[in-house]
């Protein structure tokens, strides 16, 4: 819902904007709008323009990098799920409803962090989840290895078991928005200036409002896209759940 209302914040500031220059146009004096006055806001508007590109670039940087890293760290912990279920698999039959139990925790994950069908936010804090996954990984150690292979099995299990658990807590911890809000702010502030300068010296027609609608709504587009890639569990990107699903679908087999 955050990034649909400032997307449309955005494209009302900016449309808003560009119609406050076209009333402007119309109301300021003449030698307001002389040509030496229009060369002189086009070199502002030039500058603002260019701090807007960098900040608009470090957003967007911003976002696109903590989507990615959590992309990663997913991909990296289905592989650690499949590596954990073999490991056990491998130490024998008693491991049995240890694998099943595992099974369980990845189906609720998967149900909690990508609810089928909807564009809920994502349950990623689950304290009563945590407890039960480190009460199942603590009877790694219940084990009674037969042989020196179940041993090492028995120690490899227990290190990917916590590795799991770890994973938990870095994502938790980077799953925050990454787009400061001042950044933001700021952006907003400027692309409101650039578009009420291009209104306030162009001429007043249907063409031009039209282009003026197109523009803010492109620029609102964008910022949406940007915000919702930089809450990666929620709206319309989200990332993919097919490695953990497909983990899911190998334990126990």
């Amino acid at each position: 819902m955050i990034p649909t209302a400032i997307g449309a914040l955005v494209f009302i500031c900016t449309f808003g904007g560009a119609m406050v220059g076209v009333w402007l146009h119309a109301v300021l004096p003449e030698h307001h709008l002389s040509n030496e006055t229009k060369e002189t806001v086009k070199i502002g508007i030039g500058l603002i323009a260019t701090m807007t590109a960098l900040i608009l670039g470090l957003v967007t940087a911003s976002a696109k990098s903590s989507f990615d890293s959590l992309e990663a760290e997913m991909r990296h912990t289905a592989a650690e799920v499949l590596t954990f279920d073999r490991t056990l698999a491998r130490y024998g039959p008693e491991t049995r409803e240890i694998r099943q139990a595992l099974s369980h925790i990845v189906e609720k994950r998967l149900e909690m962090t990508w609810p089928d069908g909807s564009f809920r936010a994502a349950k990623l804090d689950q304290p009563d989840m945590i407890r039960g996954a480190e009460q199942v990984f603590s009877r790694i150690r219940e084990l009674s290895p037969q042989n020196p292979e179940q041993r090492w099995l028995q120690s490899r299990a227990e290190d990917l078991a916590e590795t799991l658990l770890n994973a938990r807590w870095v994502i938790l911890s980077d799953v925050s928005r990454s787009v400061p809000v001042p950044f933001l702010a700021v952006l907003v502030f400027w692309l409101t200036i650039t578009f009420a300068s291009f209104g306030m010296f162009a001429p007043r027609n249907a063409t031009v409002i039209a282009v003026f609608l197109i523009c803010a709504l492109s620029v609102g587009t964008a910022i949406f896209l940007i915000l919702e890639m930089d809450g990666p569990f929620d709206g319309l990107i989200r990332i993919s759940p097919d490695a953990l699903r497909y983990a899911y679908s190998r334990i126990n087999q």
